[in-house]
């Protein structure tokens, strides 16, 4: 049975739709992609009177890298998931460090709804020296 899913969420780049000239919406499956990205890259106290919805994913960038940081992320990424985004059922979470480039990618497989289709985003973040 297909899944039969529509959402529709304002696209925060604030593009103009060729069209009408209105902000773009997202719909779907993209809706919720960006939607999880902005979770993952939301710090504490850049949701007003919410500080409490914030992974601070980035700030454990600056820490030494260890599989608790890992541990520490997914857990705090299932967490925020869970609670702020009723849309999502999560599969798994994978951390994908690069010590090279200072960076580290989070890839998020998630299914939305009671649908068994498995969705995937990816997350990147660098640190900044």
């Amino acid at each position: 049975m297909p899944n039969r899913f529509t959402s529709t969420d304002l696209d925060l780049n604030f593009s103009a739709h060729p069209v009408s000239g209105d902000v773009s919406k997202l719909t779907g499956v993209n809706a919720v992609k960006k939607s999880l990205q902005n979770i993952v890259l939301m710090n504490a106290y850049e949701k007003p009177f919410h500080p409490e919805i914030a992974g601070n994913i980035t700030n454990l960038l600056f820490e030494l890298e260890s599989p608790f940081i890992e541990v520490d992320i997914r857990e705090r990424l299932e967490k925020l998931i869970t609670n702020y985004e009723p849309r999502v059922r999560i599969r798994d979470i994978k951390t994908i460090s690069n010590p090279e480039k200072n960076s580290l990618d989070l890839r998020i497989y998630f299914s939305i709804g009671i649908g068994d289709v498995v969705e995937l985003t990816t997350v990147s973040l660098e640190r900044i020296r």
